[in-house]
Formats: C-alpha cells, structure tokens, sequence
C-alpha cells in the first residue's frame, strides 16, 4: 500500500501534525493535514482518501462527530482515532460509530505503522469485494441468475426497472428456465426485501385446498377445521407472494383472486369478515394463457390484471452460450456445499453446449450433479454424461465440429468422434514435450492420473 495510499491526518495540534506528517510520508504514504474537523470535510468532499487518523478530543467538532460526517461522504473509508484518555468507553464507542481502531498518546511508532497497514489492508478488502459485487451484478446481474446473452440482459434491464414499483409481474416461461429465480430477485431488490418471500406451486393443490392454503380459514369452516389457519397471503404481508403455474388455478377461483387484487384484502373460508393484505403479486406460468383464455379456462380480466409488466425467459437452447457461465456456477456450488473441486473437460463442456436441453437450466443443472458425483480424478467427462448425450446423434457431431473431409468417418455417435480427436491432441502434446508425461498432463491442464487413465484408453 505504501506509495499509493492516501492518508488524511486531523488534529488540533500542530505538532502532533508534523509528526504524524513526516512519519508517514517517511513510509511511502501520500499525507494531508487538517487542524479541524471543518478543515477535514473540506478535504474529504474533494478528494478520494484510503485512510483518516484523526483525534478524538478537538473543538468545537470533535473525532467522534467527524467519524460520522466522513463516513457519510466516503463510505469505505477507513478511520484511526487517536486519543490521549485511554478509556475502554470512549475506544468502544468509536469503534461502534465505525472507527477501524484507535490509538493511545503518545503512541509508539512500531505499533501506529502497523494499525495503519492493518486499516489499509482492511479498506482495500472492502473496495475490492464491493468491486467484485458491482463486477458480478454488471456480469451476472443477480445472485443466481447466470447468463450473459443479449436475452438474459434484456431480462436483468426489466428486473432492474420493476423491482422497486408495486406492479404485478408475470413471469412466462418453459419449466426449468429458472422462474422462482427471477420472482426472487424482483423481490430482493424491491423495498419489501426485508418482509416474506412466500411460493406456492398452484397446479400441486386441488381447488378446495388451493383456497384454504392462500386464504387461510377460520375455526369450523369445514371438517377438521379445528382451530384458525392463517393464509399465504397474510403470511406474505409486507412481501411477496409468488403465485407458480397460475395457470392452474380452477375458474371458479379466479374470479376471488381478481378481487384480492382489486381490493387488497382476502376473506379467509369460513369468515365473514374481510382482512386487508399488503401483498405484491409475482406469477409465473409455462402455458400459454391467451390461449387458455380463448377455449375458456382463464378470465381475461384476470389475466391482464397479473401481466401488468410481463417478463419472458428464453429456454436453455437459445443461449447456449451461457452454458459455461451456468455449469462453472454449477461446480462452484458443488464446491462450496460439499467441500470438493470438480472440474469440467472441454470435450464434455463441448458435447453439453451441441445438447437441445428440453427441461432447460434445472435439466443442465442435474446432468452436472449427477456427472459430479460419477466422475474420476475430480474431473467430469464425456462418459460421465447421461447416455442420451453420449450416443447423439451425428448432426451434433457436426455442429461440434465435424463438417467436410470426415465424410469418411460415417455415422459416428459424437462420444466416438470426441474420443478419437482426444486421443489423436494428446499423442500429438506428448509428442511435442518428448514424451514426457508429466510435461504433457501440465501442458494438456490434467492430472497425471487422468492422463495415465485417458492416455491408456488410446
């Protein structure tokens, strides 16, 4: 940090100024002063600072009050007090208000250098990792949602738009395209981050009891009701409730959602009083509702009460590009929960982004923690696919990168081709490093015994 880092010294002591001064920028440190605490906000709202060490006790605006006020103005800022009363109060109170450390007069060089270069190392962490969090939301967006098409970013821009406004949201999609996901970061970034996230699937209840789960129901509404049941929606008050596949819900219920909507408040079964719901609405569906609505098993009137601002995922197969970004999240998530590195070989990376992916994202997501778990040597390749893939047809040889001069190949499952072209790359590495395994396994990115294993399959 040294010969980079800003420092701003404030004291009402001219003398410890000097002394702080010439200490620092003995070190390598780029050193302002201030002789007030008015004198540093003038600073600190001009220029950016890696550092304060400023004293408590100064007038008419002490250390304590400065902390605050330049906390405001540069949040990362790391902050040393120095105090010539050693009280445990006045240290614990600084560093409650947000102070990294303090400092006792008269300090000790050794011990002032070293809390300096801790503070620094500290405030460097916290801009890099909120570096890193600004990097994956420009790249990724939100937690979870992974992709980097123009068709994922069309959906992170509306995401971005309509988190923070009361609209009811329709999320369309097929199945396994990740919709939970998108109701969930709606929600996350909206005001009510802090209240329930509350999902239900609508098509896994019959009717009755689809009424009973929202609604909630009062002691002797029907057999078995023996006691009050609160609904989701009062579960959800202040939140969210995300209504999946609501496509599903029977017609003659439809009717009472379109209410609750209209009116902000639910009857539980059995009441006969209304309660009020403060509940914004996500719904998601995998049919096509207009079309519902034309054979009659959806209300219109519903239906654009829930498509306010209507947000459409596309399915696996037509961003196949963001299936690298999706399987390293994948092994990134296998790592974390199960305490182990799995990595991916580029021949079954290939094979899986020449797949159509029918059940889109979840399908993808269970091929690699099936394959995970089969793989050797922490390493998951083409035979520890899902036979379908192994055995694909040739025109997904061919879009993996067999067009013209392998006519003479014939009809080759793509397991066979891939097997062929590996062998043939890893002869021809070996035979650039003169036959020297080791050399070869570093030069091909694999472990020794993986390339002993594949090495003697040829």
């Amino acid at each position: 940090m040294a010969g980079k880092a800003k420092i701003l010294v404030v004291d009402d002591e001219i003398s410890i100024i000097e002394v702080l001064k010439a200490l620092l920028k003995r070190e390598g440190y780029s050193v302002k002063t201030a002789s007030s605490a008015d004198e540093a906000m003038a600073a600190l709202e001009k220029e950016q600072f890696d550092l304060m060490i400023s004293d408590i006790r100064m007038r008419p605006v002490d250390g304590l009050e400065l902390l605050r006020l330049a906390r405001e103005v540069q949040s990362h800022l790391a902050v040393i007090m120095m105090t010539a009363y050693a009280a445990v109060e006045t240290a614990v109170d600084a560093m409650k208000r947000g102070a990294f450390d303090y400092i006792c007069k008269p300090f000790k060089v050794d011990e002032l250098l070293l809390t300096v270069e801790r503070a620094l190392s500290y405030e460097h962490v916290l801009v890099e990792n909120e570096t890193l969090k600004e990097t994956l939301r420009t790249k990724f967006h939100f937690k979870n949602l992974v992709g980097d098409s123009e068709r994922m970013r069309r959906v992170y821009s509306i995401i971005e738009k309509v988190a923070r406004s009361e609209s009811t949201v329709l999320i369309l999609g097929e199945s396994g395209t990740g919709k939970e996901l998108v109701a969930k970061a709606l929600h996350c970034n909206s005001h009510r981050a802090e209240k329930p996230f509350v999902a239900i699937n609508c098509a896994a209840l019959p009717g009755t009891l689809l009424e009973s789960e929202l609604f909630g129901y009062v002691k002797g509404a029907f057999t078995g009701a023996n006691k009050f049941k609160k609904g989701l929606f009062e579960s959800a008050t202040g939140g969210t409730l995300f209504l999946d596949e609501v496509g599903s819900i029977p017609i003659n219920m439809q009717l009472t959602l379109l209410r609750v909507l209209q009116e902000h408040e639910i009857r539980p079964v059995g009441a006969t009083e209304s309660v009020n719901v403060d509940v914004r609405i996500i719904a998601a569906t995998n049919e096509n509702l207009e079309n519902l609505i034309k054979t009659g098993q959806f209300r219109e009137d519903l239906y654009y009460r829930l498509s306010v601002i209507p947000v459409e995922l596309p399915p696996l197969r037509e961003r196949l590009g963001d299936i690298p970004l999706l399987v390293n999240h994948f092994l990134e998530q296998i790592r974390s929960q199960e305490d182990r590195t799995v990595s991916i070989s580029g021949t079954a990376l290939q094979l899986l982004q020449h797949s159509p992916w029918p059940g889109n994202v979840r399908e993808l997501e269970n091929v690699i923690s099936r394959a995970a778990a089969l793989c050797d040597d922490s390493t998951i390749d083409v035979e520890d696919l899902p036979e379908k893939m192994q055995t694909a047809a040739p025109q997904a040889a061919s879009a993996a990168g067999v067009g013209e001069g392998f006519a003479d190949l014939g009809s080759v499952s793509l397991k066979a081709f891939l097997r062929s072209r590996e062998r043939d790359y890893i002869q021809h590495v070996l035979d650039k490093c003169d036959g020297n395994k080791e050399t070869a396994a570093k030069e091909l990115g694999i472990s020794l015994a993986t390339f002993y294993r594949k090495y003697g399959d040829a």
